[in-house]
C-alpha cells in the first residue's frame, strides 16, 4: 500500500486520477462544509468548478430541492443561498436537500479527481474514520490537497500528514511518497494544536479578517464525526458499502459489455 500526497493539483490533467483511490482535502473550508452538510441531513453535495455551472444545475434539477452554496475569495456569491461557512449548513436548512457547491479551491479539486475509482472527502472532523476506512480498503491512495489558488497551503498539508500518521497506527508498513513524508513532518512540527495552526495559517488569518473566526473552531474539531463521504457520478453522498459495491459492479458489467 502506497500513499502519494499532492500539495496542489493544478499540474495534473483530469485523467491522472483515473481508476485510483483518492482523498480530497480542503480544511478551510470546503471539505469541512461537505462533512457538516451531510451530517446535518443533506441528501448530497454536488461540487462544481464554475459559478455558471452551479447556477445551471440549480435551475434545472430536483424541483426546488436544491441549495446553492459556496464562495469566491471567502465571500458568499451573489444569488447563492449559502456561503462557505460550516455554521450555515444547519439541519433546518440542508436536511433532505441537494447542495450545489462552488468554492475557489475545494470544489475544483474534487472535480479534478472526478475519474477516480472512488474519491473520499476528508477534513479534521472525520479524519480518523477516513484513515480507518482506507486501511481496511488496503489500496494505494492519492491524497489530493486543494491548496490555495494553485499553491501550497499549511492546513491541507498538515491534514494530509495527520491522515498518514493515523493510517500508520493501523499499518506501519505503508509506503509513503516524498510529499507524504514532508506532510508527516509538518504535522509533527505544527499540528499539535490544530486550532492554533489554523489561526496562524495565511488562509486562517484571511478568514479571521473577514469575520469567519468561528469557522476555524468548527474546522479544527478532530474526529467529531464518523461520516465517510464519497464522490461518485457527480455527487458526494454518505458512504454505504452495499451501494458502492452495487455501483462498482454495474460499472464493471458495463465495461465488460463494451469490450464484447
Amino acid at each position: 500500500m502506497k500513499i502519494n500526497v499532492h500539495f496542489t493539483n493544478h499540474h495534473f490533467d483530469d485523467m491522472y486520477f483515473t481508476g485510483k483511490t483518492s482523498v480530497a482535502i480542503d480544511v478551510l473550508r470546503a471539505t469541512t462544509v461537505i462533512v457538516t452538510a451531510l451530517v446535518n441531513g443533506a441528501r448530497e453535495v454536488i461540487p462544481v468548478n464554475s459559478v455558471d455551472f452551479a447556477m445551471k444545475i440549480s435551475g434545472n434539477t430536483f424541483g426546488g430541492q436544491t441549495i446553492l452554496g459556496g464562495e469566491r475569495n471567502t465571500k458568499m456569491i451573489e444569488g447563492f443561498t449559502l456561503g462557505n461557512s460550516p455554521l450555515e449548513y444547519t439541519p433546518e436548512i440542508v436536511a433532505g436537500k441537494s447542495v450545489v457547491l462552488y468554492t475557489t479551491n475545494g470544489s475544483k479539486a474534487i472535480v479534478k479527481a472526478k475519474f477516480s475509482e472512488i474519491q473520499y472527502i476528508c477534513c479534521f472532523n472525520n479524519l480518523p474514520a477516513i484513515a480507518n476506512h482506507l486501511c481496511l480498503l488496503n489500496k494505494d491512495v492519492e491524497i489530493n490537497c486543494a491548496g490555495t489558488n494553485g499553491n501550497f497551503n499549511m492546513e491541507d498539508a498538515i491534514c494530509a500528514g495527520r491522515l498518514i500518521n493515523e493510517m500508520m497506527n493501523f499499518d506501519n508498513t505503508i509506503e509513503i511518497s516524498d510529499e507524504g513524508k514532508a506532510s508527516l513532518n509538518l504535522n509533527k512540527s505544527f499540528g499539535k494544536n490544530i486550532l492554533k495552526m489554523l489561526r496562524n495559517s495565511e488562509h486562517g488569518k484571511l478568514l479571521i479578517e473577514n469575520g469567519f473566526a468561528d469557522d476555524l473552531k468548527i474546522c479544527s474539531g478532530y474526529g467529531i464525526s464518523n461520516l465517510i463521504p464519497y464522490y461518485v457520478s457527480g455527487s458526494i453522498k454518505k458512504y454505504d458499502a452495499e451501494i458502492v459495491n452495487n455501483i462498482n459492479n454495474e460499472t464493471k458489467i458495463s465495461e465488460d459489455a463494451e469490450e464484447k
